[in-house]
């Protein structure tokens, strides 16, 4: 695939030397990836200073919704215990220790953060002019969407990618327009739990928890508040739809019997997070005893350790089910778990139970979901695939997705958090074989959904021969087989790129780990392809097929483009200091929220 930015990139490096060592710069935007202070954490710090510059801040009221979501008196209300635990006074170490790069290599970081910067701009410019206060931008027509319920879905999401970014008058702009947001109405009569959980409340907590201003605080209590009505249940479940007119009447909602595992599982970071901000523990509580069912069946399913992919909450059942992944339906339900640990510690029994169950599902998914491709280089990658239960055993289906990618960052976290190596080498192995799938494909981007054939043996996760004459038979006996796919590859099923954070998700989170500078080579390499591909008019668009050049386009830009995928490459060139791994745990939604210290 032509690098159409190439040729920019090396100039704009030779232009950031000479304006980075020769002129005057705002601290604000000078972070050179790899010049991390040990000590001071000066990068977010430095940002602060900026953003927060008296001079240059607006004074910013919230506008009440229409409805008080604290004012419902529920018929079934949750209890309001156990309470937060006290703040972890001790951590372990998460972030490698990064020393100075030479100038040349922080030249060469800096002119791809500008360009990352550059991408999100544009992005973000034809938001403000074409889809202002709406949830999503249509990338190639310029018209606009919502599906969240109307409150302006992109803005809200992309909050805290405004100040990671030093964009000031951008960011001010949007806060105001965020404090009119009237959550009292929504667009649907129906409001989606999770996804109403990880954009809004989610976004406004890691704006105000970045940047400190109150207005977003009071914004993010009424989303919290009317997230906390969906708990007025019979048994304190939440629903995965609110009904909004029945939530306000306060009579109590009812659970539906078949979920995703990933609606209920995702909400333990941004209810303990609110409680620990405003002091009320009450959202703590309700999603505590939320995962205590979690806890209590995790090894009485079909595959000990690990829930299925549908769970029935009306009933408090986690445990019936054959299919078990850590892709979409379930992902984010294992990602809160060492996230969870991160952020509440293992002081008490409320809160250790997090990393027990961390334990426990990544013990379980490492012996039966990850395997070794066989492929025809000697890349010793991993690949996570499905498992189901059948009449014989468990069987393993080599199929896997884009959604399952943050995985490997994940295992790279757990491996620090837990002092465990095989969790981090396992972690890199994974996030090494969703980068190599970036590389197979013709336009340097992985599918949304393709196969892949295991190695032989035992141990699914050793590295073994490539077998021309195997992989013919296996790549044959796949209906959806196309002869143009790379060798290695039995389908492409679902042929998409939309946008989507969770390969560089993980890329990001082994060089912040690791420290090893072939994660931010990795990382540039993937941007270039995805910029080039997905470039529109306007934005960035969805691609139909990454197997071929030159794929038709969708109109369709998810808030997450911004919220994410641009978040997460702009933190892979950026000061190393910049959102510290020891500072924040970053939610689904790559939203960071403010790891409290005790102090």
């Amino acid at each position: 695939m032509p690098r159409v930015r190439t040729r920019h990139i090396g100039i704009c490096v030779f232009i950031v030397v000479w304006v980075y060592y020769f002129l005057p710069h705002d601290e604000a935007f000078s972070y050179g990836a790899g010049r991390g202070h040990e000590v001071d954490h000066g990068a977010t710090a430095a940002v602060a200073r900026y953003m927060n510059d008296p001079a240059h801040t607006p004074p910013i009221l919230a506008t009440q919704s229409s409805f008080d979501w604290s004012s419902v008196n529920f018929t079934y209300p949750p209890e309001l215990t156990p309470k937060l635990p006290a703040p972890v006074t001790k951590r372990p170490r998460i972030q490698h220790k990064f020393t100075s790069d030479s100038r040349s290599v922080q030249a060469i970081q800096e002119a791809r953060r500008l360009e990352v910067k550059r991408v999100f701009r544009k992005s973000w410019a034809s938001y403000r002019t074409k889809a202002w206060m709406k949830d999503a931008l249509k990338p190639i027509s310029g018209q606009y969407v919502d599906q969240f319920s109307g409150w302006a879905a992109t803005l809200v999401d992309s909050l805290d990618t405004l100040w990671i970014m030093g964009m000031r008058e951008e960011f001010y702009e949007a806060v105001a327009a965020v404090a009119t947001i009237d959550f009292g109405h929504s667009t649907s009569p129906r409001v989606n739990t999770f996804e109403t959980c990880i954009r809004y409340l989610g976004g406004l907590i890691a704006a105000y928890d970045l940047s400190g201003h109150e207005v977003l605080k009071a914004k993010a209590v009424e989303v919290g508040d009317l997230l906390y009505a969906g708990f007025n249940t019979k048994n304190g479940m939440p629903v995965d739809f609110i009904n909004f007119n029945d939530a306000k009447q306060g009579t109590g909602l009812a659970v539906e019997s078949q979920v995703v595992s990933a609606s209920p599982g995702t909400i333990t970071l941004e209810f303990s997070r609110l409680s620990q901000i405003t002091g009320d523990d009450k959202y703590y509580a309700a999603v505590s005893h939320l995962m205590d069912v979690f806890h209590k069946g995790q090894n009485a399913t079909e595959l000990p350790g690990m829930w299925p992919m549908y769970v029935f909450m009306s009933q408090k059942d986690v445990v019936s089910g054959y299919e078990f992944t850590i892709g979409g339906n379930a992902d984010s339900l294992y990602e809160y778990l060492p996230k969870a640990a991160a952020m509440l510690g293992s002081i008490d029994l409320s809160s250790k139970k997090y990393e027990a169950m961390s334990r426990t599902f990544m013990d379980t998914a490492m012996e039966n979901l990850f395997f070794a491709p066989m492929i025809p280089g000697d890349e010793d990658i991993l690949i996570s695939g499905n498992i189901k239960i059948l009449a014989d055993g468990p069987s393993l289906q080599p199929e896997s997705e884009h959604l399952s990618c943050f995985i490997g960052g994940l295992f790279a976290l757990g491996g620090r958090l837990f002092d465990n190596e095989e969790y981090l080498n396992t972690g890199a192995k994974l996030a090494r074989g969703c980068a190599y799938a970036y590389k197979s494909f013709a336009t340097g981007i992985m599918p949304e959904r393709y196969n892949m054939v295991p190695c032989p043996g035992p141990d699914r996760r050793k590295h073994c021969a490539w077998d021309a004459e195997r992989y013919a038979i296996e790549a044959a006996a796949q209906p959806q087989y196309r002869s143009h796919l790379p060798k290695g590859f039995t389908t492409a099923k679902d042929a998409r790129y939309i946008l989507r954070p969770e390969a560089i998700e993980s890329v990001f989170i082994l060089w912040r780990i690791t420290g090893d500078a072939i994660w931010r080579e990795t990382a540039w390499n993937m941007f270039e392809a995805v910029a080039n591909a997905t470039d529109t008019e306007y934005a960035n668009a969805a691609i139909k097929d990454v197997t071929v050049l030159g794929s038709r386009k969708e109109d369709y830009m998810e808030s997450f483009w911004m919220a994410e995928t641009l978040k997460y490459f702009y933190l892979c060139f950026a000061d190393t200091d910049l959102v510290s791994l020891d500072d924040f745990v970053l939610n689904t939604e790559a939203h960071p929220f403010r790891l409290s210290n005790g102090s």
